[in-house]
């Protein structure tokens, strides 16, 4: 069980995400990590600067691969039009081509029950890249429904193997409130609307400009800066809740009831 806890009006609610899981099922979670390879080959890794990027990077939690395997897709619409490749030439156990229509489909080996009110959102793994295959994301209502689901893929380049190594994650899992989305309205503003916003982002504005023009000069104080850290430091008053520039979650452990 996974269980995550938050302060409202000194009182503290416990959620959890369950995870049933049958004895002999290979099912694989985790918190997902901070880490990217493509961001830590970055020059000085300068793509974790971009807090929002670093923050998604966590957002959630991971299924993972439980066997290395090859797929190739045809071009075609047919379930045998994606041929599978394993090292002991064995079809994959927990992948298939199940709809067709060049879609790989990954079985999660878990049924998992969120709280009431809450449904899953089951999508690809946050900023990473896959070349030839795009993650198909889902929203499922799991606080009352008793079935499994499938993770699928769709082939985008016909004739190009596309490798997932076991522990790759293949999907990112987190809750979402539901209706809480269709109580949002967007509404279009004038500057006029919110002067003193509008003048945050207008001083905002002519910083930014004036930091990228000297940090073309050598030995400027931006040069030695290297980057504006505004919005990763937060809002000069305290938030509730609070700014954050680091995510943790809690990782799956054992809560079975014992007989």
């Amino acid at each position: 069980i996974v269980k995550t806890t938050c302060a409202d009006k000194k009182q503290t609610l416990n959620k959890k995400i369950e995870f049933f899981v049958e004895e002999r099922a290979d099912f694989r979670l985790r918190a997902a990590p901070h880490a990217r390879q493509w961001m830590d080959d970055s020059p000085d890794k300068y793509a974790y600067r971009c807090l929002p990027l670093a923050i998604a990077n966590c957002y959630g939690w991971e299924i993972l691969c439980t066997e290395t395997f090859e797929a190739k897709w045809n071009g075609g619409t047919k379930k045998e039009d994606i041929k599978f490749a394993t090292v002991d030439g064995k079809p994959p156990k927990g992948a298939d081509s199940h709809f067709g229509e060049g879609i790989l489909t990954f079985h999660v080996n878990a049924l998992i029950k969120t709280p009431p009110g809450f449904d899953l959102w089951v999508g690809g793994p946050a900023n990473r890249i896959k070349p030839h295959i795009q993650a198909l994301n889902a929203v499922i209502e799991t606080d009352w429904s008793p079935y499994t689901f499938t993770m699928n893929w769709k082939f985008s380049t016909p004739d190009k193997g596309v490798m997932f190594k076991e522990n790759e994650p293949i999907a990112t899992i987190f809750p979402v409130r539901r209706g809480e989305l269709e109580n949002f309205e967007p509404v279009l503003r004038s500057p006029d609307d919110n002067p003193e916003l509008w003048a945050e982002f207008s001083a905002w504005r002519e910083s930014r400009s004036t930091f990228n023009k000297e940090l073309q000069e050598p030995d400027s104080d931006a040069r030695n800066q290297k980057w504006q850290k505004a919005y990763m430091q937060g809002p000069d008053e305290p938030l509730k809740p609070a700014h954050r520039s680091k995510l943790r979650l809690k990782s799956l452990k054992s809560d079975k009831k014992s007989d």
